[in-house]
């Protein structure tokens, strides 16, 4: 096939994906051991599983009755609603000052102060960045869902190329480094800041033991030159693999000058400001200024009790109109978290191996279409 950077290896064909030999396993089994005792330990594979089937449970929520929703609590902001700090610190001002009004008769020379505030025009652009806030997270959630299921798709696609163009061993080679370069993607998520639940020692060796995706010589050369679990440098290597693996194919002549061009452009395309801190602060001055006010306007003195309820019932709701959206917005800055509400990653990943699993076991059956249909024209 021709020289190339990558080590030698042994490959042998197999209905999966192309075994390495017993010596790498073992090796392998050992690394793996080594990388379990001094990696990211947060989170793992038994607990990722666990999210993950919360995770599909709560998408077939969305068929069901209303008021079976709203039974709900694990994947809602009730959780965040009660016991935001916030929240319950306006409702004790509102019902301070309300409780505060029923024992005097004469209304204070500091009520009229809220005369003067325009706690309205407050509200009207903490409204607006909110839904701005909201709207961005969730634009950015879609992205990050576009983009995890095309990545998922053209692999699928390199797939079939392969199956049908390349010999068995060159296309086994191609797609395990193509789903490596994929979970390893998900794994050097933790190098942008935000910190991800997906790392080396309990997710990406537990999908390399699974399906061989890489065998023990590969992962010295990767290991050598970046840190999986803090770099993203580990993904785009293996993409550039798999560009040298389609170079390599051409050259032995398994494929043309234009097979090869239409699998880089393919394997290329795997390459995958929010105001949270403002958002806060409005809020937090928001929210008790809001109280006051409606307390305030709800009377002074002997007023009737049904008032004091709507109005408090208003505050409530404002606060979880507030808190609720923005603690939506949060959850949606990051799609890979280890939140119930996040993005499917596991889902991804094995639907992803068990298409491309098919596709390689895929045989062509002896059929000879031109004889069966003179056969049945004859008949």
């Amino acid at each position: 096939m021709g020289s190339s950077n990558l080590p030698s290896l042994t490959y042998s064909s197999h209905t999966n994906f192309a075994l390495a030999s017993n010596e790498s396993d073992l090796l392998c089994d050992r690394l793996h051991q080594q990388v379990k005792s001094d990696g990211n330990e947060d989170r793992t594979f038994e607990e990722l599983k666990n999210i993950e089937h919360q995770r599909r449970a709560i998408l077939l929520r969305a068929e069901l009755p209303v008021w079976r929703i709203l039974m709900f609590r694990t994947g809602t902001c009730l959780k965040e609603v009660s016991s935001n700090g916030l929240i319950w610190f306006s409702m004790i001002v509102y019902m301070s000052i309300r409780i505060y009004s029923r024992s005097i008769d004469d209304v204070p020379n500091f009520a009229y102060l809220m005369d003067a505030a325009s706690v309205e025009v407050l509200g009207g652009f903490l409204s607006f960045f909110l839904v701005l806030f909201v709207n961005q997270t969730n634009g950015r959630f879609l992205e990050m869902y576009g983009c995890s299921k095309a990545c998922s798709g053209r692999i699928q696609d390199i797939a079939g190329l392969a199956r049908c163009q390349l010999p068995p061993v060159v296309a086994d080679r191609l797609i395990r480094h193509m789903n490596a370069a994929q979970v390893a993607g998900y794994v050097g998520l933790n190098a942008i800041g935000q910190g991800s639940p997906y790392n080396k020692a309990h997710f990406f060796w537990h999908y390399n033991g699974q399906y061989k995706l890489l065998t023990f010589e590969e992962m010295l050369v990767l290991d050598r030159s970046h840190d999986m679990d803090h770099s993203s440098l580990c993904m785009k290597e293996l993409i550039t693999w798999c560009q040298q693996d389609v170079s390599m194919a051409r050259k032995a002549g398994y494929i043309d000058s234009v097979q090869e061009q239409n699998m880089h452009d393919i394997i290329l395309e795997c390459r995958a400001v929010f105001y949270i801190h403002f958002l806060v602060l409005l809020s937090a001055i928001y929210l008790p200024l809001f109280a006051v006010d409606t307390a305030f306007k709800a009377g002074w003195g002997d007023t009737y009790i049904g008032v004091d309820l709507i109005s408090g019932l208003v505050v409530f709701l404002q606060c979880t109109f507030v808190v609720g959206l923005r603690s939506l917005g949060t959850k949606m800055i990051d799609p890979y978290g280890d939140d119930l509400e996040d993005l499917s990653v596991i889902n991804y990943v094995e639907g992803t191996l068990e298409n491309c699993s098919g596709i390689m076991r895929s045989r062509k059956t002896d059929f000879d279409f031109n004889t069966k249909l003179q056969e049945a024209v004859l008949t």
